[in-house]
């Protein structure tokens, strides 16, 4: 099925309130490792879901920086036959070393030879799973050692090497400005917008010296702002609002998808 308009993701806590629910969700997005092995209520939701809106796999363990764990991959590829989404994405960043996988986004030295090996990655994972790739800009709270271009630079030669599509972050690309002491307009000025093919929106929290990727709260008024920049210069680019902690009523949610779908109109 096709993805358009604003999505939400899948989450337990969301189960029964969205089949019940008359409002208007136009997409879903998974954490593909909740559901490579499912099984029961799990298993469940996700055919009943995926019989009424289409479902994006959102991975955290593919780790193109690195290598897979093994079977990775191949979980994968059944998840997508099982639900057939029009594409996977995952990060543009490590999460496993070896056989131990830490599930959580570490950055990559920008240099030659990252672009190579994640080139080498997202090949063989398109080749598996028979389906487009996209990668997220993640955030970063420190410069990895031997990085020789900018953020943009390595996500373009990623995406023009790989053949794959970027998933722009907006909330990330922020986190990145603000943290860094940059202007967030710049940033955006500076990202391959050319090779975006989905936006991510989420909630940020302050910890006194850094803003925290936490997804633990709603959309952050100047990530709004940032997203109708985003929209101006990209068009209607499809949009999943994230909430992964401290999770609100389904209305809740719904409520900033609505948002997003109204600047959506507006601006596009």
């Amino acid at each position: 099925m096709n993805v358009a308009g604003i999505g939400i993701g899948l989450r337990k806590e969301l189960y029964d309130g969205l089949l019940a629910s008359s409002r208007r969700v136009d997409w879903l997005e998974i954490v593909s490792e909740n559901y490579i092995d499912a099984t029961g209520r799990a298993s469940e939701m996700l055919a009943r879901c995926a019989a009424r809106w289409p479902i994006i796999p959102h991975g955290v363990g593919l780790s193109v920086g690195s290598a897979a764990p093994a079977g990775y991959l191949d979980g994968l590829a059944a998840l997508v036959a099982r639900i057939k989404p029009a594409y996977i994405s995952d990060h543009l960043c490590y999460s496993s070393v070896g056989a131990r996988s830490y599930l959580d986004l570490l950055p990559l030295p920008r240099h030659a030879e990252s672009v190579a090996r994640v080139v080498c990655n997202a090949l063989a994972a398109k080749a598996t799973t028979g389906v487009p790739l996209i990668l997220e800009n993640i955030t970063t709270y420190a410069e990895m050692p031997g990085s020789e271009f900018s953020e943009a630079t390595f996500l373009q030669r990623v995406a023009e090497q790989a053949e794959v599509g970027l998933l722009l972050d907006v909330n990330n690309l922020y986190i990145n400005a603000v943290n860094g002491k940059r202007d967030p307009l710049a940033l955006l000025a500076e990202f391959p917008l050319q090779h975006v093919r989905q936006l991510h929106l989420a909630g940020h929290t302050w910890d006194g010296d850094l803003l925290l990727d936490t997804h633990a709260a709603p959309v952050a008024p100047p990530v709004w702002d940032l997203y109708v920049e985003v929209l101006r210069r990209c068009g209607p680019v499809p949009t999943l609002i994230e909430w992964d902690q401290h999770i609100p009523s389904l209305d809740a949610v719904l409520d900033q998808a609505d948002h997003a779908r109204d600047l959506m109109r507006q601006h596009t």
